[in-house]
């Protein structure tokens, strides 16, 4: 069960930023080029994310967007430091 959790964290936030950019034009609008989102969708999946959907015409605005964007900088921390725990807790095949 933990690693079905653990798997929908790595996937879920890239395959939703996936379908959104494919099929909608706020990710476009948010990043002025297509590197920065596909850095993000590699990398900080959460993160980028999170600065879409707190992205209005402007540029973010007011705490409640950075409170937002600052929740997916946590949760991308949280995704990879499962991903070194649970390497971490593998049983080592050396005899």
């Amino acid at each position: 069960m933990c690693c079905l959790v653990g798997g929908a964290a790595i996937i879920g936030p890239r395959f939703a930023l996936l379908v959104w950019w494919i099929f909608g034009n706020k990710v476009e609008l948010a990043f002025d080029s297509w590197a920065w989102p596909l850095l993000g969708l590699l990398f900080l999946p959460w993160t980028t994310l999170a600065y879409v959907v707190a992205w209005q015409p402007g540029g973010l605005d007011g705490n409640a967007d950075v409170l937002i964007v600052a929740v997916g900088v946590l949760l991308d921390v949280l995704t990879y430091m499962h991903r070194f725990a649970a390497k971490a807790a593998r049983p080592s095949r050396g005899y």
